[in-house]
């Protein structure tokens, strides 16, 4: 399998290859709907209930083969998840934590080639961090326990196969080969009291 990803603008371009674990999830979260916001594309990424459509899968399957200068990093905290994203557009990519031997992102939606999301990554989609979510009613959570297995599946093999040193995310040395625009909590606060 090999699923085409790229910016809105065409600018940055790659692949998904390979086989493997993934799993889909759409998360309501109060910080995914603050890093769709700061990218002023709320309209393009969040549902009607403000949630994310992600793809969840291995680091090492994400190849960008065009456009690696566009690639940028938010921070929505100090210690909050690394959110990746193609500045020429503002389109988001995904979500990954900052140690590179938890070697997983998710993949935000947009990015993906939605034609044929479905028949690659599945029609099962789980709902996480209902609470945050807008407008009434609220979707349900469901699906939870099989999305935590499926994320420990694909990080244990990767760490336990030693792939997740083939990421092209993080150096080496285990640093992001971006440096993180990290915010402050004045501006995580302003962003979350947008509606």
């Amino acid at each position: 399998m090999m699923h085409k990803i790229q910016c809105e603008c065409g600018s940055l371009l790659g692949h998904i290859d390979g086989k493997g674990i993934t799993s889909r999830v759409i998360c309501y979260c109060s910080d995914c709907q603050a890093f769709a916001k700061y990218l002023g594309k709320s309209d393009n990424i969040l549902d009607a209930h403000g949630g994310t459509d992600i793809v969840q899968l291995a680091q090492p399957r994400l190849h960008i083969t065009q456009g690696l200068e566009h690639l940028a990093l938010l921070r929505l905290s100090p210690k909050g998840l690394l959110r990746w994203y193609a500045s020429c557009c503002n389109t988001p990519i995904g979500n990954t934590l900052n140690n590179p031997k938890v070697s997983f992102i998710g993949l935000v939606h947009s990015c993906l080639d939605k034609t044929w999301l479905e028949t690659d990554f599945g029609r099962d989609v789980a709902k996480v961090n209902t609470e945050s979510a807008t407008g009434e009613p609220k979707p349900k959570t469901s699906g939870l326990f099989g999305n935590v297995m499926r994320f420990f599946g694909i990080a244990l093999s990767t760490l336990i196969s030693g792939k997740y040193k083939h990421s092209e995310l993080f150096t080496k040395d285990g640093a992001p080969i971006v440096t993180p625009t990290i915010l402050t909590d004045e501006q995580l606060g302003q962003l979350k009291k947008q509606k």
